[in-house]
């Protein structure tokens, strides 16, 4: 049978009868979905949808980016490494030079890299044992509506109840803390420093605190830059180490590479992965100070530490980042997508709603139960691609590819807007 004909002959009831109830994504967007290319996505019936997911940021420089694709495949067609553990192959020098020059020395960022597996995850519990490992302490502070992944050690740091129920162990050694304007009431930066200063607060210093700049599964929370500043200075001040978890938010996701560098902060351990590789596939490295590096060889490994395909398109996508031409198209994104999220909420006053997000990394806040749900579903049947964010998914999140143009973003907000009207008339 053709690869064409089984296609068309391909029905959902497949995966609804072979793969596991756990999963998610296939329920908020069930069709069958067979090519992509930029920030398009089309499905077994012919389909158009614009992404405005993007792989739940992986995807920043769009599906099957040219450039990089060209450079995989003359990579694979010269029967190069593809997998090679922690070994030195050309692709991971080439990566590791061209990291070094054009994204680490312009920012004056003196980091060591290291290759912890491919995924998200993998890089946070990296960075909470290496935390461990320098400090002899084993408590991590983080924070309210924080997602930080769902491996044991991560999860422990996540805030969302219903990942936390699938651990079956209790999840412990972390203490959280109100994230920035978690509490309007309530200064947390005062907060913080109350408890690490009273002896008697039952709160032992923590090895580090973990942050992420901007929560993307927590809600579209936006850290403000005096918030950061103020837990850089609290880390140095009593000796904790400073983690920005940069998953989603980096990547140039919020206007610039890192989402920590509005703030003038340099924290002591960054985790990338979404993006890092351009093309979608898994990489994920952590970054740290070089006084930090004290592992023993081995003393964190993984398997697929190596995937060599990744490296190259990885240093591929670098390329946008030589010059600033790149920065200053998101930042034209930008300003339209900003002015669209605030022309909603003023325009659509039954929404309830209110604007969050920072960069390309921005959603709308419904006050009403279940209407974000129901945005992002209306918003599917009109070709559409977008997902709810929140602890009780209240938010419909935009995270476009950076790549997108100004046709595809304005298309993407007459859905949106569409979906919005249709949602609010069904309310009526």
């Amino acid at each position: 049978m053709s690869i064409t004909k089984e296609i068309t002959e391909m029905k959902m009831d497949i995966f609804t009868k072979y793969e596991s109830e756990v999963r998610s994504y296939s329920r908020s967007f069930p069709t069958i979905f067979t090519k992509a290319k930029g920030y398009k996505l089309w499905d077994i019936d012919g389909k158009e949808y614009i992404d405005f997911f993007a792989g739940a940021g992986t995807l920043n420089y769009g599906h099957n980016n040219g450039n990089m694709k060209k450079a995989l495949i003359r990579y694979i067609e010269n029967d190069y490494i593809t997998h090679s553990l922690d070994m030195a192959t050309v692709a991971k020098g080439k990566f590791l030079q061209t990291f070094h020059e054009v994204i680490l020395k312009p920012r004056n960022l003196d980091y060591k890299v290291m290759f912890p597996g491919p995924t998200g995850t993998n890089s946070v519990e990296s960075a909470l044992k290496l935390a461990r490992k320098v400090t002899g302490r084993t408590n991590i502070m983080c924070f309210t509506n924080a997602f930080h992944g769902m491996t044991l050690g991560s999860l422990a740091i996540t805030g969302n109840e219903s990942k936390r129920n699938g651990a079956g162990v209790p999840l412990t050694n972390t203490v959280t803390m109100p994230y920035d304007n978690y509490h309007q009431q309530t200064d947390s930066l005062s907060l913080i420093e109350s408890f690490l200063e009273n002896s008697s607060s039952g709160i032992d210093l923590p090895a580090a605190i973990i942050v992420e700049t901007v929560q993307g599964e927590g809600g579209i929370n936006a850290a403000s830059m005096e918030w950061l500043q103020g837990i850089e200075e609290i880390c140095h001040r009593f000796g904790i180490l400073f983690i920005v978890d940069d998953i989603q938010a980096g990547c140039g996701r919020t206007g610039t590479f890192f989402s920590f560098e509005p703030a003038k902060i340099n924290p002591d351990i960054v985790c990338l992965s979404k993006s890092l590789s351009g093309f979608g596939l898994p990489m994920s490295i952590t970054l740290f100070k070089k006084e930090l590096d004290v592992w023993q060889p081995g003393e964190h490994n993984g398997t697929f530490r190596g995937n060599n395909l990744a490296f190259i398109t990885a240093t591929e996508a670098l390329s946008y980042w030589k010059t600033d031409t790149f920065v200053k198209e998101i930042h034209r994104k930008i300003t339209l997508l900003t002015e669209f999220t605030h022309e909603v909420v003023k325009k659509y006053p039954k929404l309830k709603a209110e604007v969050r997000g920072r960069g390309l990394m921005q959603g709308i806040a419904c006050h009403i139960e279940g209407l974000a749900k129901q945005v992002c579903d209306a918003a599917f049947e009109r070709g559409l691609l977008m997902e709810t964010s929140g602890p009780n998914d209240e938010v419909f999140k935009f995270l476009p590819p950076l790549i997108i143009d100004e046709t595809g973003l304005r298309e993407g907000f007459q859905i949106i807007e569409d979906s919005i009207k249709f949602v609010l008339k069904q309310t009526e």
